[in-house]
């Protein structure tokens, strides 16, 4: 999954929902649910995501929403192999960028 997040520090959760097309409630859920996840918040109590944060949300996104594991079944494979995981979604994010360039030549060759 390719997210569309500008360069900047922190992300409210507004923004990581929308670059994910979620709802909110689904982030903060998640947040919830994964220990991996561990958002800022401001004197208001907003949350700020970091970089990092997004991407355990690409993540999760993955082996959830995209390979179909159950909620345990992602905190499984993330405790038993996290670098494994990371690799693979790594792996398929350059995939997914390589594909979008080979898209967008075409697009420029028609």
């Amino acid at each position: 999954m390719h997210v569309d997040l500008p360069e900047k520090r922190y992300y409210k959760i507004g923004e990581v929902a929308k670059a994910f097309n979620v709802n909110a409630s689904l982030i903060r859920f998640w947040e919830g649910e994964f220990d991996i996840i561990k958002p800022k918040k401001n004197a208001k109590g907003n949350r700020l995501f970091t970089q990092q944060d997004v991407e355990n949300f690409k993540l999760i996104y993955n082996l959830v929403k995209e390979r179909g594991f159950t909620l345990d079944g992602a905190k499984q494979k993330l405790k038993q192999n996290p670098e494994k995981a990371v690799d693979n979604q790594e792996i398929i994010s350059r995939l997914e960028a390589v594909k979008a360039e080979l898209i967008r030549i075409k697009n420029q060759l028609e």
